[in-house]
């Protein structure tokens, strides 16, 4: 706190890594993050990046949610994961940012604050697009009328460490989608930010906008992190291969 009684701003480490990074690998580097956010090594961190093609499954998955066969989904060049966040299938791919928040809450009644926070984040974003987004008190994420152009899942860990996120689609080719039931709902359908602004919104658009964003409504001051925790991440060597759904 400061001399007016209002919380100071929270020192927050963020990467961005330059290409796109495979999920195992992100997901090991996720974790060891926590690991070292619960014991005060690392102040707060933001992961912002983009995925090759994945479809990750959480704790509380419907199998039947999965569409398409394992085999078909590699015959596509993309991967399946079962992760530790809440939630059901979900895709993460070329053209959507994926944004992993490593933060310590002061207490565990703080985790739906948390997803608010996140979700404020993206509206706000949306906004400075001329795009108009919002919540729905029933179901996590954002959305656009019926459509989701946002998905969040997190997972609390026993120290008070948020891990996982948010995954905003930008040009995301919608038709992988068609492999699941996105986060188990069967009545929505997903959308973009371009299709909403009848533009191209390309991630790296998208970042520059919920980096700010984020900084102002979780009361950050933002700095690139050190070289240590960026090669944590590291960026594919070759591009992603982008199959095209089918």
């Amino acid at each position: 706190m400061n001399s007016k009684g209002t919380r100071s701003p929270a020192p927050t480490s963020i990467i961005q890594p330059c290409g796109p990074v495979d999920y195992d690998a992100a997901y090991e580097a996720m974790h060891q993050l926590a690991e070292r956010r619960a014991r005060d090594e690392i102040p707060d961190t933001l992961v912002l990046l983009e995925h090759p093609p994945t479809y990750t499954a959480g704790r509380t998955a419907d199998r039947s949610h999965l569409l398409w066969d394992e085999a078909r989904i590699a015959a596509r060049g993309a991967s399946i994961y079962d992760v530790d966040r809440g939630g059901s299938f979900t895709f993460h791919g070329p053209g959507q940012l994926v944004g992993y928040p490593i933060v310590k809450l002061q207490s565990r009644l703080e985790i739906i604050p948390h997803l608010r926070r996140m979700e404020e984040v993206i509206i706000r974003a949306g906004r400075d697009l001329g795009v108009l987004l919002v919540r729905d008190e029933r179901r996590t994420g954002v959305w656009a009328n019926e459509a989701k152009v946002c998905a969040l899942g997190v997972r609390l860990t026993a120290a008070r460490v948020t891990m996982h996120g948010f995954g905003l689609n930008c040009t995301t080719d919608l038709s992988w989608f068609d492999a699941i039931v996105a986060c188990g709902i069967a009545d929505r359908t997903v959308t973009t930010l371009s299709a909403l602004a009848s533009r191209p919104v390309s991630v790296p658009n998208a970042r520059e906008l919920v980096l700010r964003r984020y900084a102002e409504v979780f009361n950050a001051t933002c700095s690139e992190a050190s070289p240590e925790l960026i090669d944590l991440f590291p960026a594919m060597t070759a591009p992603a291969t982008i199959a095209q759904a089918r």
